[in-house]
């Protein structure tokens, strides 16, 4: 078990009961049928531009690509997934979520041009999505990550930062980790990446729990909003797929009056 403290001062188908058809995607991915049913089973899925899932119009760097999903309109989400449809590894992130509200930032990895997309699950357990098409040059997938380039990702693996602030939209919380998130398509390097971070408050006040694929972009940052007191503790733990643990504690902070974000 590694153990990192880290400083509080620096301071995630149409296909019903009845097997329906697929509803149309207004994205035409030509995956779309097949990842639904994969990611959403017969759960009910609809197209809701409620889901507001943000991104640059321009991959900049396809190795690390940041998108925003954010359901904070929409009541009762109780789970969050982020995904893109033609990367050799759709899904990225899948986020259960209690004590927290329903939004996630984070950066994927992209393998070529692909629809992403974010995807919210309601109380009756019904789906939410929206998305769309962005360019990349490809590759984001089965290049090696810099750190195995530059040989030292051992040097800083397991690493971690994060900040907690109270703000007017809630406790937002954002996480950084050390890892190469290596997704196992390039020669010799097989997958490695962390697999499951979990947030837990005050009294064992559960946030939140997420599930991460090596999608993900090398040395992780994510970021969700809570709704913690000014104050609490909050415990970080999570695991990579080398069974390798971590843990470290946020304690939240008043944001400063100048403090905003998206």
């Amino acid at each position: 078990m590694i153990r990192i403290a880290i400083a509080a001062t620096g301071a995630v188908l149409m296909a019903g009961s009845a097997q329906a058809q697929p509803q149309r995607d207004p994205l035409e991915s030509p995956t779309w049928q097949g990842l639904a049913a994969s990611l959403f089973g017969t759960e009910r899925v609809h197209f809701d531009d409620r889901v507001k899932v943000e991104f640059p119009a321009i991959a900049e760097d396809q190795h690390s690509f940041p998108v925003t999903v954010d359901a904070r309109g929409i009541a009762g989400v109780k789970r969050i997934l982020l995904f893109a449809d033609l990367n050799p590894i759709p899904l990225a992130i899948d986020y259960s979520l209690e004590a927290a509200r329903p939004y996630l930032a984070a950066r994927i990895k992209l393998d070529q041009r692909t629809p992403v997309r974010g995807a919210v699950q309601l109380a009756d357990g019904s789906w939410l999505v929206n998305g769309g098409w962005i360019d990349a040059a490809g590759g984001g997938c089965s290049a090696p990550p810099a750190s195995r380039v530059k040989g030292d990702w051992a040097e800083h693996l397991g690493e971690m930062r994060g900040i907690a602030l109270n703000g007017a939209d809630g406790t937002r919380i954002r996480l950084a980790f050390r890892h190469p998130m290596d997704t196992g398509f390039v020669a010799n390097i097989p997958s490695y990446h962390i697999e499951h971070v979990g947030l837990v408050g005050a009294q064992g006040r559960h946030y939140g729990d997420m599930q991460i694929e090596a999608s993900v972009a090398e040395d992780p940052a994510i970021t969700t909003i809570a709704e913690a007191a000014t104050g609490e503790e909050i415990k970080v733990a999570g695991n990579d797929t080398n069974g390798i643990g971590y843990e470290g504690r946020l304690k939240v902070a008043e944001a400063p009056a100048a403090f905003a974000v998206r």
